[in-house]
């Protein structure tokens, strides 16, 4: 039973990780079109992206 339970745990954490993991995609994804778009945005685009990516893992690693 508390094997059970173990198993349970680890699965509903692994829920969690994969909201991150869509999340990011979406950060990334966003850049990629914000940067085709409109090129002379580029680092400002990046740097907040790598802002939005920082937060996205820290919330995600509660």
């Amino acid at each position: 039973m508390l094997m059970a339970g173990k198993f349970i745990g680890a699965g509903l954490a692994s829920i969690a990780l994969g909201g991150a993991a869509i999340a990011i995609g979406l950060i990334f994804s966003s850049l990629i079109q914000g940067t085709s778009r409109n090129p002379s945005l580029r680092r400002e685009l990046f740097n907040m992206a790598i802002l939005g990516f920082a937060l996205t893992e820290a919330m995600g690693q509660q």
